[in-house]
């Protein structure tokens, strides 16, 4: 036992090691490139180097300045898009509230929008606007607004945005596109289509439409299936002399596949692979996903093997796009070769990837094979996800196998803080424990699910049922309800009434 705690260590040690270092090499190459790096020690480099979320940026500034060396804005300014563009937040906010405490500094209000932006993302919506209000007035500009107002729509704040969208109108903040294009964003995503058109007549008595806005527009248009509108605004678009992106094609190659309109999809599919290159990767796992969505797999294969000619290493969310799409088209072989590859070269240890292989074993009723890959991800160290045990609970529910079922169910509701209750997997075990007369088992899944804070009448109720189809009389039924707070209503007690002449069942062990 000692020896096994000592390899798991082991190996997290190395996966954890093997993940900063994959993400160093990522940031230290991108350094370079931008100018932020070089052979040379600077100050941006060390601060890309950091890594850890517990080392301070602000130590390492200070430590470099220590060193006799300035520091300047512009330097800072390029670390902080380097450290966004890689997600480490943490250490982009700190050297923006270093900067704002440098007397010989001056920002600009971009400099505050993007701080802004930073709060958001850590500290909240909240923070966010108090950091907002506190700018002086000068600084609360279209630079600073356009921020809080992309805030408010990744929070679905609607009131918010619409009312701060009026005032920048009346300050004459909405000069450019971005702030329209923020509330198209908004209006899509909370299913406020009608209000689209209402927001590009505004945009075009103001500015001009980008291939952003087209986007969008047309993202509306397929949300309501109406292919004859996006091909007026694809016209619209091509009229008005802008390029249309790999997005643009995208989005129309959806809408084409939900009309059945294949000819047309396969057209646009081809435009938007043209349009594919190193500079925006995205489209790589777009174009893997609806060449499967065509049943195309010699256009899958011929997408991830010029993604992987263009670059070094794939990330877990492409080979989770690659897997996913060889399991729905039922190369689950291939699929979990792919699963090895990924093995080999990832430290990171994503659950998320194994459980869609395993998903695609229990959709297809192989449940032996589920079995055995789950027994595989256990020797590989992975940690299973409340999924993974949900997948493994419905595998054998098909197979009405409940010993198992109540075991999986277990540890699937074990495995989170806080059960979100799934009413149709409860539904469907309670109905085979009743169909079984398995009156173990509904006594089993009642003290599960009370555990989960889960417990009501209907699962009593059940649990009766399952007495009835077993012609046993259940014990102290009405006292236990009562005691966890529950109502009985008429079934309850017809229920009651029919099993009280049953012969008497024994005290099951799971009885409290």
């Amino acid at each position: 036992m000692l020896a096994r705690r000592i390899r798991v260590t082991l190996t997290a040690a190395a996966r954890h090691f093997s993940a900063e270092a994959a993400v160093d090499r990522a940031v230290k190459g991108r350094a370079e490139r931008n100018g932020t790096g070089g052979g040379r020690d600077t100050v941006g480099r060390r601060l890309l180097s950091l890594v850890y979320n517990k080392r301070s940026a602000v130590i390492a500034i200070n430590k470099w300045k220590e060193e006799g060396h300035k520091v300047q804005k512009y330097q800072l300014n390029r670390v902080v898009r380097e450290l966004r563009k890689v997600k480490r937040y943490k250490h982009a906010l700190e050297i923006c509230e270093w900067m704002t405490q440098q007397r010989d500094m001056k920002l600009q209000s971009g400099d505050y929008a993007v701080h802004l932006d930073l709060i958001a993302k850590l500290r909240g919506l909240a923070s966010a606007e108090k950091f907002f209000e506190d700018l002086p007035e000068k600084m609360r500009d279209h630079y600073t607004c356009s921020s809080l107002l992309h805030t408010y729509v990744q929070n679905k704040k609607l009131p918010q945005a619409e009312a701060l969208m009026e005032k920048m109108s009346e300050c004459g903040f909405v000069k450019n596109v971005l702030p329209y294009n923020h509330m198209l964003s908004l209006y899509i995503a909370v299913g406020q289509h009608e209000k689209v058109s209402e927001i590009i007549s505004q945009l075009k008595k103001n500015t001009s439409p980008d291939v952003v806005t087209y986007n969008l527009w047309l993202t509306a248009c397929a949300s309501q299936n109406d292919v004859e509108r996006a091909e007026e605004v694809f016209k619209e678009l091509k009229k008005a002399k802008i390029d249309p992106d790999w997005v643009t094609y995208s989005t129309l190659t959806n809408l084409y596949m939900k009309s059945e309109r294949l000819e047309e999809a396969a057209s646009t599919l081809n435009e938007m692979e043209k349009r594919a290159s190193r500079k925006n990767r995205a489209a790589y796992s777009s174009l893997l996903s609806l060449h499967t969505s065509i049943g195309d797999k010699d256009g899958l294969h011929r997408i991830w093997s010029k993604l992987k000619s263009y670059f070094r290493q794939m990330s877990d969310a492409e080979y989770t796009c690659m897997v996913s799409s060889l399991v729905k088209l039922g190369e689950l072989e291939q699929a979990r070769t792919l699963y090895t590859e990924w093995e080999s070269v990832s430290g990171t240890g994503d659950v998320r990837i194994a459980n869609v292989l395993l998903a695609g074993y229990i959709n297809r009723n192989q449940v032996e094979e589920a079995e055995s890959f789950s027994h595989r991800m256990a020797q590989k160290s992975l940690i299973p996800s409340y999924t993974t045990w949900e997948l493994l609970t419905w595998g054998h529910l098909k197979r009405k196998e409940m010993q198992k079922v109540l075991k999986y169910f277990k540890k699937a509701i074990s495995s989170v803080k806080q059960w979100n209750p799934d009413d149709r997997l409860v539904e469907e075990i309670s109905k085979n424990l009743e169909e079984q007369g398995d009156t173990e088992g509904a006594e089993e899944l009642l003290v599960m699910l009370r555990g989960a804070g889960h417990v009501g009448t209907e699962i009593y109720n059940s649990l009766l049922r399952t007495y009835a189809k077993a012609g046993k009389m259940p014990l102290i039924v009405a006292e236990r309800m009562k005691k966890d707070g529950v109502v009985l209503d008429e079934e309850t007690h017809e229920l009651i009434r029919a099993t009280s002449n049953l012969c008497v069942s024994e005290a099951s062990s799971y009885l409290s």
